[in-house]
């Protein structure tokens, strides 16, 4: 049987290896932070970095990502 990918959100700052972007983009995976990293890496084109930013949500921010209805192991870039 596979792991669970859980049912927290994780966030990851990811940036683009030419540095093309002014600024790296914030991603949000509804998975373990063992698994986002790898999810979020998937979605973005190869040669881009990623790291998981340890930040707590706030009651707010959970209640806006819920309403994104993703499922386990779903990636969402929140920043363009």
């Amino acid at each position: 049987m596979g792991e669970s990918f859980g049912n927290s959100f994780t966030v990851v700052v990811v940036a683009a290896d030419d540095a093309s972007l002014d600024r790296p983009q914030i991603w949000i995976a509804l998975a373990k932070p063992s698994q986002a990293l790898t999810l979020v890496l998937t979605a973005v084109p190869e040669g881009w970095t990623a790291e998981i930013l340890d930040m707590e949500l706030t009651d707010k921010q959970r209640r806006m990502l819920e309403g994104l209805n993703l499922k386990p192991g779903d990636v969402y870039r929140l920043t363009k």
